[in-house]
């Protein structure tokens, strides 16, 4: 039986356009990063680790949902897969800075994709 903060947060997927579904993936991401530094600094590794590995998955489904048409998509392409090996690394290694170094990247790609959301609406 699911709670109901889980069918809210289906509910919220299922109803989302295109473009919402991005900006809760850059959350959810940014989420599970901030989880993660805080598991390291409890030493909580199980923890660090499923977080981290969370927001590799996540950063998969944006390199999937990538149309490769465009030259933009392929710059994406690029700078997700290097994410994602820098948070392999993280993880291994338990590297805070390296999750901050992504976090700050990920915030900045949060915030470009809103502007470009409220200005698409504003067209």
């Amino acid at each position: 039986m699911l709670n109901p903060q889980e069918v809210y947060q289906r509910n919220q997927v299922m109803t989302a356009r295109p473009e919402e579904l991005i900006l809760m993936l850059y959350n959810g991401a940014i989420k599970f990063l901030h989880q993660a530094k805080l598991a390291i600094e409890k030493k909580d590794i199980p923890k660090a680790n499923s977080s981290l590995v969370k927001t590799q998955d996540i950063l998969t489904e944006l390199m999937t949902t990538l149309n490769l048409d465009y030259e933009i998509s392929n710059s994406l392409l690029s700078l997700y897969d290097y994410m994602k090996n820098r948070l392999i690394e993280a993880n291994i290694a338990k590297d805070i800075a390296v999750i901050i170094e992504i976090e700050n990247m990920l915030l900045e790609l949060k915030n470009t994709w809103a502007t470009a959301m409220k200005q698409g609406l504003s067209s």
